[in-house]
């Protein structure tokens, strides 16, 4: 029997089937387990989760004469209407860039944490809780609906020790756009999401002295490394339910279209888009990301780069669209414009790549900080524009993050 009760009347030994609340609102990775610990009913207690479904057949009932909110026989009647109350509370419509930064901030760091216990779980041995991952995609998702340069900017400011969890939700985060860029479906959509926040599951079966290495690996640790591929997709197998585009993009995310890629050296059109848009997602954010054995390079010095080798590596009609997704000159980007000015990027605007908004704050000609301004490239009567890129090693500015973001200590 399926009860829906308080949380104050949560006990040792319930088996916890449902949270009824978002999945941001409440403190644990997975929904359905036995509470084994007074401190989860504590951790449970101080969330914003009101109520909670237990099934009494794999655990203990409330005691004799309790009441109960409402009593369901059907597993499918409560799904149903959990998500059916989920999906009223997601918000998509499009805010700007500082209205999203504090939800985007929270989703960060939840998603860290499910992605870090998927990951250890991953490690024992267990089998990967795909719809739990597809409930934290849905969230990443709707942040990208409403802004998508807050979470995937922020996403790239992960550390060196954080760098295995964080890259997940960050290709997961990109996957989405771009799947949005190239006109996919909904479902397409919720697959390459999920797809990105997996792909590196084989990571868990890596040995950490070899992941974690602050060094460049020898040619022996990164014959280890990629295997990955093959780990990940072995693992997946593992469960049940695992969607055909999920697995491949697991096993195929390292191919390139010349051949030279791994595990399975597939030319261009052996490989699928949703692997192939796997490649993208997976570099740019690995190359825009601080690593235990180099610092992240510029988002727009990256896709530079990337273009130079795109013709190798990347399908072409994938990478540009990529570009569109993120702009020319993606959040974050450090750039000079003709008045001699710096700036950093802090939103995208208007219909132009070129014209992204602007928070200048220091000026070349004086060589001296500013009070920071915002302008608006695409405003047509704006008279700045872009002259060129510029590298934050040259000029080391302690507070470029924060600048864009908002957000101290980032």
């Amino acid at each position: 029997m399926l009860k829906k009760i308080s949380v104050k009347q949560l006990a040792v030994g319930m088996h916890l089937k449902e949270f009824c609340g978002s999945w941001m609102e409440h403190p644990f990775w997975r929904n359905a387990f036995v509470i084994t610990d007074p401190k989860d009913i504590e951790r449970v207690l101080a969330s914003s989760i009101k109520e909670v479904w237990i099934d009494t057949d794999k655990g203990d009932d409330v005691p004799e004469g309790d009441a109960v909110v409402s009593e369901s026989e059907s597993e499918a009647q409560v799904d149903a209407d959990l998500e059916t109350a989920a999906q009223a509370m997601r918000e998509t419509a499009p805010v700007s860039m500082d209205v999203e930064i504090d939800r985007a901030v929270k989703i960060c760091a939840q998603s860290k944490k499910a992605v870090t216990s998927m990951f250890q779980e991953a490690r024992l041995g267990k089998a990967v809780d795909t719809e739990q991952a597809q409930r934290l995609v849905e969230e990443i998702s709707d942040s990208v609906s409403r802004n998508p340069g807050a979470l995937i900017s922020l996403a790239r400011l992960k550390t060196a020790d954080d760098y295995t969890y964080m890259h997940s939700v960050a290709v997961c985060a990109l996957m989405v756009a771009l799947a949005r860029q190239l006109g996919l479906d909904a479902e397409q959509t919720r697959s390459a999401g999920i797809a990105g926040l997996l792909h590196d599951l084989g990571k868990a079966a890596m040995p950490m002295e070899v992941l974690n290495k602050p060094g460049k690996l020898t040619d022996e640790e990164f014959a280890i490394i990629k295997k990955h591929p093959e780990e990940g997709h072995r693992m997946l197998l593992v469960g049940s339910d695992v969607n055909e585009v999920v697995l491949d993009v697991v096993l195929h995310h390292h191919e390139k279209t010349d051949g030279s890629g791994y595990p399975e050296g597939l030319l261009d059109d052996d490989i699928s888009q949703f692997a192939k848009m796997g490649a993208v997602c997976d570099v740019y954010d690995a190359i825009t990301s601080n690593r235990p054995y180099k610092a992240g390079w510029d988002p727009a010095e990256s896709l530079r780069r990337m273009a130079e080798w795109s013709k190798g590596h990347f399908d072409q009609t994938i990478f540009q669209a990529f570009v569109k997704s993120v702009g020319i000159y993606p959040i974050g980007s450090l750039v000079k414009l003709n008045s001699g000015r710096l700036g950093i990027v802090i939103d995208q605007a208007g219909k132009s790549l070129l014209t992204p908004r602007i928070k200048v704050f220091y000026s070349t000609r004086s060589q001296a900080r500013i009070r920071p301004e915002i302008i608006d490239l695409s405003l047509p009567d704006c008279p700045e524009k872009i002259t060129n890129r510029e590298d934050p090693a040259k000029w080391r500015f302690p507070d470029l993050n924060e600048l864009w973001s908002g957000v101290v200590g980032v």
